[in-house]
């Protein structure tokens, strides 16, 4: 099947941070890619920006190695690198200072007139100044977007401020907050499963659905980024943003449309609708917990203090809690969460677990009767299972099995799964933000997050230790089979 290719208009991207990890592993390739698809229209410029002092042909030689190093070679004919480095030009500016700030001005004000995206790949730290520098220069025009990315603040009151900050400069239809697990096929796939088939609406809702599980797996410890991770934790890093937006697509009410503010009002009311986690509550919804040494990814790697030096930390490398809506849809049923490093498998996944049936038919010889899941995979191997009780071939009697309806997206479409960046850059520069975080949102999910993090701060005890290589503490597993549930643990997972 030949994938569909929507145009876009011409346009002038700016990447600030354009030497970064960001722009290496993912942006360049993720636009080398839209131009190898023939998406990118003839004369749209990409404009690297940051304070190292570079000449339009080294930054040409970083996006070419950039590619080389995360686009496979069949997949990058000499022609289109060729075409796609033609396009790429180098502007030395710092953020923090007012040096190379008039050069930008005067490369982008000839063509004032097209879409312009200012995309930055930067520490939140420099989100303000970048912005301000932006207006005070008179670089943003109506055709203006600014992407920004997480983490958009270490609390609620530091996201409102961000949020001032940014907004000083650009109005809010110009904003676009990216979240690239909001661009992931299967993500989408979530509405398409609820709202464009009779058959899973009808049941989506506390009289058919017993729980629903979201687990974020990495194998990878924090690697080179402890510094940072040790001000971050994984509340932050991954439930405050990810995993409650996933959380808001399987939740929410059908919206009246798939327009940006139709989808995003339907999350902002999920948001408000969690029940507030009290101080009192946190020992028992939540469970934090930290890597030591062990064995993963094939062999021994160290604890996360020894990769950070430090003979003591609070900070949480593993995070579960029960989260629960209070609305007429989900009232008694569990949301569980769950994300780590140094878990046994990188997965990411939901699953929605249906009731028992009521009332078995069959004899106790034909086996045990399992509930329905639905397993909505979003990596490593796009797509979704549908588990359901079957007879066993051949004869001898009634014995029943739980096996799966399994539909890989690859396999089924045979096509190259899109990267999410690049669907959610095009979407930036088509003008669309349905897959992009308005204000609001962010700023309610930081009102769930920071009393969970205020108790933790203010308790003595640290973080549960659990061993690398393994599915956290065992205190995750005791918060969800208090319930009399067990976390999935799918046999295919790599």
């Amino acid at each position: 099947m030949t994938p569909r290719i929507i145009p876009v208009e011409l346009f002038d991207l700016v990447v600030f941070g354009a030497t970064g990890d960001l722009s290496q592993r993912k942006l360049l390739p993720a636009l080398f890619h839209r131009d190898l698809q023939g998406q990118i229209p003839p004369g749209s410029r990409i404009i690297g920006c940051s304070r190292r002092s570079l000449t339009n042909e080294a930054f040409q030689a970083f996006a070419r190695k950039a590619i080389e190093d995360h686009v496979p070679e069949a997949d990058r004919p000499a022609d289109v690198m060729a075409r796609f480095l033609e396009r790429v030009s180098y502007v030395t500016a710092d953020a923090a200072q007012d040096a190379g700030w008039a050069e930008l001005g005067k490369l982008l004000k000839p063509e004032s007139h097209r879409i312009r995206v200012f995309y930055l790949a930067v520490g939140p730290d420099l989100f303000g100044p970048i912005c301000d520098r932006l207006g005070a220069y008179h670089l943003v025009t109506p055709q203006t977007r600014v992407v920004i990315e997480k983490p958009l603040g270490k609390s609620g009151a530091s996201a409102h401020a961000l949020n001032e900050s940014i907004g000083k400069v650009f109005k809010e239809p110009q904003i676009y907050r990216i979240d690239h697990y909001l661009g992931k096929e299967t993500v989408q796939n979530l509405m398409a499963l609820r709202f464009a088939n009779a058959l899973f609406e009808p049941v989506w809702n506390s009289g058919h659905i017993d729980h629903v599980q979201i687990t974020v797996a990495e194998t990878l410890g924090v690697e080179g980024r402890a510094g940072y991770y040790d001000t971050a934790g994984a509340l932050r890093d991954m439930v405050q943003n990810h995993m409650l937006q996933l959380l808001c697509l399987v939740a929410m009410e059908p919206p009246t449309s798939t327009q940006a503010d139709a989808l995003r009002d339907e999350k902002l009311k999920v948001l408000k609708s969690l029940k507030p986690i009290t101080a009192e509550a946190v020992p028992n919804v939540t469970v934090r917990g930290q890597y030591r040494a062990g064995a993963a990814n094939g062999g021994a790697v160290k604890g996360y203090l020894e990769e950070l030096g430090s003979a003591t930390s609070k900070t949480e490398t593993f995070v579960a809690l029960k989260a629960e809506i209070n609305n007429w849809r989900w009232a008694g049923v569990p949301f569980y969460l769950r994300t780590g490093k140094r878990l046994p498998s990188r997965v990411s996944e939901i699953v929605v677990t249906f009731k028992p049936i009521p009332h078995s038919v069959f004899d106790g010889q034909a086996g045990p009767i399992a509930p329905n899941r639905l397993v909505i995979r979003l990596q490593p191997d796009e797509g979704v299972k549908l588990w359901l009780m079957i007879k066993d071939p051949g004869p001898g009697g009634m014995r029943l099995s739980n096996v799966p309806l399994d539909m890989s997206f690859a396999d089924a479409f045979n096509v190259r799964n899109p990267d999410a960046y690049e669907r959610l850059i095009m979407d930036v520069v088509r003008g669309n933000q349905a897959l992009f975080m308005r204000r609001d949102e962010v700023e309610a999910a930081w009102g769930w997050i920071d009393p969970v993090l205020d108790a933790w701060a203010a308790s003595s005890e640290l973080p549960k230790q659990y061993t690398a290589g393994t599915w956290g503490p065992s205190s995750a597993v005791a918060l969800i089979e208090r319930d009399g549930r067990t976390w999935y643990e799918d046999q295919d997972i790599d």
